[in-house]
């Protein structure tokens, strides 16, 4: 995860997951200690000292049906094996898993919780994969190096940041500053959320908002878990 200590929804990341859609107040977002870094960093923690002790990986954010869902548009669109695919919070990196084991070649996991990154990476040695690129970083302020990517994934992470109670606001144009930045122009959106519309995604991620002019950038999006073409 990218921005978000347990709000009662839950414990660990499903919890969590759960617990996103339940943000919403008057023109904005209540904020929530889902949105800290705080909050990411503890979960991650925890997970990370499951999976050493029992082999657990943890949850799929928004269930496997969803994963399922980005994977089948991702092969609807041939989009190819050697595509650059950047899963933005990638948690415990169980999609990136996948993405590998059905031949995707340029796979990255970003996170800005080292335990994420840690328990990832664990999980991918222990599946036998070693075409799995993993980093460190805040999407907020991403390194140079991140960029040129044909496909960028978020899979609850805009949700987080849009509960910090630190001005979320800000901190969501930031995200749209630096998706613009890291996503080709031609290159793909795929973002689910249990936050926002399908109409105010698109209004979040356009030109008006700094996105920039960029054909074909958001096929689509995943509302209240349901993934709809745009």
């Amino acid at each position: 995860m990218n921005e978000g200590a347990d709000d009662g929804g839950g414990g660990g990341a499903e919890g969590a997951a759960r617990s996103l859609g339940c943000g919403r107040g008057g023109d904005g977002f209540v904020p929530s200690a889902l949105g800290t870094r705080e909050h990411w960093d503890a979960v991650y923690k925890r997970e990370l000292q499951t999976f050493q002790e029992y082999g657990d990986t943890g949850e799929i954010w928004f269930g496997e049906e969803s994963m399922t869902r980005l994977i089948r548009w991702m092969q609807k669109h041939k989009i190819p094996l050697d595509a650059s695919v950047l899963d933005i919070g990638t948690g415990n990196g169980v999609f990136l898993v996948e993405l590998a084991k059905l031949g995707f070649s340029d796979v990255t996991g970003i996170d800005y919780s080292p335990s994420a990154i840690q328990l990832s990476g664990s999980i991918i040695e222990k599946e036998g994969l070693s075409n799995i690129k993993l980093k460190v970083e805040d999407f907020l302020n991403p390194s140079a190096k991140l960029s040129g990517f044909h496909i960028c994934i978020d899979k609850g992470t805009f949700d987080a940041i849009s509960l910090n109670p630190d001005n979320a606001v800000e901190k969501r144009k930031q995200y749209v500053k630096s998706l613009s930045r890291v996503l080709k122009v031609k290159g793909f959106f795929l973002i689910t959320s249990c936050n926002w519309t399908k109409e105010e995604l698109l209004d979040e991620f356009s030109e008006e908002n700094g996105f920039g002019v960029r054909p074909r950038t958001l096929p689509c999006v995943a509302a209240d878990g349901l993934l709809t073409g745009v």
